[in-house]
């Protein structure tokens, strides 16, 4: 009801007395349909309209769901892109450009922070490999033409090769054509004439969430769980540190191993015999 208020111009009332034209809306035309098992209201031509209604149908909910996902999604895309108003180049052309120029890079760097920079240029690089393989094309071919080009973009060679990526809609005659400059371009193209865009924005928040996700899971050393004394009413055979070791009646790290020191397991040649040893950032 508040739309369609909105929409006509109209006010909600309360009541069927007292209505004066004030109150009322309109509109060009007003119609009920059928759609499907259902029927509806269409209210078209209202001068105040700033929305529109999409209707969605579907064989089950499931599709449903996905189709109205995909919707939400390309209308936030569209969102975004009028408020950045900056764009980029879709189909795996900016991370394939990315890429190479990190290649680039890697090679002006020392130690094994080059190994670093060449395992994110490679990472990158599963992007348009996912889409050829969506496309079902041969990703390892369209791999190879991507760097192919982006290299001799990133080295100033080719230009024109900044914005050329995946083609998922390449014509079948161009497939199999035996000239050998279709050939060479088959199953790639310029992203960016061809109106693939995405925002800026999404692209490098995208970047910066993979790195500081990788970066997190690459900080966690290990994890040493016994899931035996986790249990309730488990007897305590943990061996604590002192009185600050979690409260579970851990004891002496003599007494858990029988009384004898540290140097009594190691024994006389050194061996490590009956002693546990833990890697994680604590030491052993």
């Amino acid at each position: 009801m508040d739309r369609v208020a909105k929409a006509t111009g109209a006010t909600v009332q309360s009541t069927v007395f007292g209505i004066t034209e004030k109150v009322l809306g309109n509109c060009e035309t007003f119609e009920e349909r059928g759609v499907g098992d259902e029927r509806y209201n269409f209210f078209t031509g209202c001068p105040k309209a700033k929305t529109a209604t999409i209707l969605l149908r579907g064989g089950g909910d499931q599709f449903l769901a996905e189709t109205e996902r995909s919707i939400v999604d390309a209308l936030n895309i569209v969102k975004r892109t009028l408020q950045s108003r900056s764009i980029v180049a879709g189909g795996g052309a900016i991370e394939m450009e990315i890429a190479a120029r990190m290649k680039q890079h890697a090679l002006t760097i020392d130690g094994k922070t080059q190994l670093i920079v060449l395992g994110f240029a490679r990472a990158l690089e599963i992007i348009p490999r996912q889409l050829a393989d969506n496309a079902g094309v041969d990703s390892t071919d369209i791999l190879n033409k991507l760097r192919r080009d982006h290299t001799q973009s990133a080295t100033g060679h080719n230009p024109a090769g900044l914005w050329i990526g995946v083609d998922v809609l390449q014509d079948a005659s161009v497939l199999y054509a035996s000239d050998s400059d279709a050939a060479s371009s088959c199953g790639v193209c310029d992203t960016l004439e061809r109106g693939v865009w995405e925002p800026a924005t999404n692209k490098s928040n995208a970047l910066a969430a993979a790195a500081e996700a990788a970066c997190v899971i690459l900080s966690i050393d290990e994890t040493v769980r016994n899931p035996q004394s986790e249990k309730p009413g488990a007897p305590s055979q943990g061996v604590g540190l002192g009185a600050g070791g979690g409260g579970r009646g851990q004891r002496m790290v003599s007494e858990a191993m029988g009384g004898r020191g540290m140097a009594g397991m190691m024994g006389r040649g050194g061996g490590r015999r009956g002693v546990n040893y833990f890697k994680g950032k604590g030491g052993a």
